[in-house]
């Protein structure tokens, strides 16, 4: 999994997709800020998320933008996606590991060391840490600080994802501390300012 210093938005998709999100997609994707793309569906029927995730996996392939599903691996490999991401309720990675093969997988470790290390033995691709603000995208149990990025940093060399509430104020504080994606959501879909492709121009 290569890292494009410039390709540093982990973008997870909206609650709910409307009408515009594919024409919105393809403009965000245009800006070449992008470097992961997650299809988090948590109210969609199995029928719809796979309809929903081709369209998305052909947007994301013509902008080579790696695409993962969050949670299910079984719909990763029914999307020939390039992997998914596994919470830390989800299927252990080395089952998940024998269903995709040897794409992405990607894992919540919170603000855990610990399950950082677990994640890291268990030859995971990625590790995400947060929340780091607060959210309105999904329920927080767990707060951390970029104090977690540089202990990261020290043990390893595998990709660090950020999460939650990060945006235009936020998010360079993280990229100094060293991590190599921002996980976003609701600042580029829910922005009451900017339409997404203006939200996504400000993050430079």
């Amino acid at each position: 999994m290569k890292i494009n210093k410039k390709k540093f938005i982990y973008l997870i998709s909206p609650n709910k997709i409307t009408k515009n999100f594919y024409k919105d997609l393809k403009s965000v994707l245009k800006t070449n800020k992008v470097g992961i793309f997650q299809m988090r569906l948590k109210k969609y029927s199995l029928k719809q998320k796979i309809s929903i995730g081709k369209k998305i996996k052909n947007i994301c392939d013509k902008n080579k933008v790696f695409f993962l599903v969050n949670d299910d691996p079984w719909l990763s490999k029914k999307l020939d996606a390039d992997g998914c991401h596994l919470g830390q309720n989800d299927m252990k990675i080395e089952e998940a590991r024998n269903i995709i093969g040897n794409k992405i997988i990607g894992i919540t470790c919170h603000n855990s060391i610990k399950l950082a290390k677990i994640a890291i033995k268990s030859n995971a691709n990625y590790i995400a840490f947060g929340a780091f603000n607060s959210t309105k995208t999904k329920k927080t149990k767990y707060r951390t600080t970029t104090k977690i990025l540089k202990e990261v940093n020290k043990i390893t060399n595998i990709p660090i994802v950020a999460i939650g509430g990060i945006n235009s104020k936020n998010y360079k504080n993280l990229l100094l501390n060293k991590a190599n994606f921002l996980a976003i959501s609701s600042y580029i879909w829910n922005n009451k300012k900017y339409k997404p492709e203006q939200a996504i121009e400000i993050l430079r």
